[in-house]
């Protein structure tokens, strides 16, 4: 039998997409990467996310406040809560006749109206909440909690070395800038998170869009069919 931990590593990312919850499936240990640079421009998914607007993949930014130098995930703040309406009238005029919608509006609209004092705790809050309703039994950490200064390749190893991890699960780009000699000599072995093809149906297109929020997924298919389709 194979004891081996393990442990996947990722930004708390705004709502994140299925394939975030079917990294933290396969893990045996999650770490939140929230003391890491809030990335304030470019592809940054901490505070925006894609769902499907009129049968189209558009983005949808939560406003922070911007600080000067570098700010840190665990240190970002709302610009103000404005935005929780917005969004939950955007989910409401989309998905209103979709399948789950009337099933789980009070719990999505609920996690939406969190009141979080940073981004990170509001990010950490739903992906926790999702993981449960999904029977996801993957113990959750805040990197945030071990105070190291290293960076990059290092950085994951010092904080798979914490947990006592032996396999480091990483996303399918994480090759673009992982020094692999590295995990060799700290005797990590390193696992890939690629997800299988995965369809449902979804409102206004007939062509599937991938990469939405898990918000889609659940009110197009619910919780139940989630969980014996794709985490079984």
């Amino acid at each position: 039998m194979d004891n081996r931990v393990v442990v996947g590593i990722h930004q708390p990312n705004f709502m994140p997409w299925l394939g975030y919850f079917y990294k933290i499936w396969q893990s045996d240990i999650f770490i939140f990467l929230d003391d890491v640079q809030f990335i304030k421009t470019g592809s940054n998914y901490t505070n925006r996310v894609t769902i499907n607007i009129s049968g189209k993949n558009k983005y949808f930014t939560v406003p922070i406040k911007r600080g000067h130098g570098i700010q840190q995930i665990d240190e970002t703040i709302f610009l103000n809560e404005k935005w929780k309406k917005k969004f939950a009238s955007t989910l409401q005029a989309n998905y209103a006749k979709s399948p789950f919608f009337n099933t789980n509006r009070e719990l999505i609209f609920e996690l939406i109206n969190f009141n979080a004092t940073t981004l990170s705790d509001y990010n950490i809050n739903f992906i926790e909440t999702i993981s449960q309703q999904l029977n996801l039994n993957t113990k959750f950490i805040r990197s945030s909690k071990f105070q190291i200064k290293t960076k990059s390749t290092q950085r994951l190893i010092e904080l798979i070395k914490k947990v006592d991890g032996d396999i480091y699960l990483s996303g399918e780009g994480g090759d673009e800038y992982q020094e692999h000699n590295l995990y060799q000599k700290a005797n990590i072995e390193v696992a890939y998170n690629i997800m299988p093809s995965f369809k449902y149906t979804q409102p206004k297109t007939e062509e599937f869009i991938s990469g939405l929020s898990v918000v889609d997924a659940i009110f197009n298919m619910g919780f139940e069919n989630l969980k014996s389709h794709l985490f079984k």
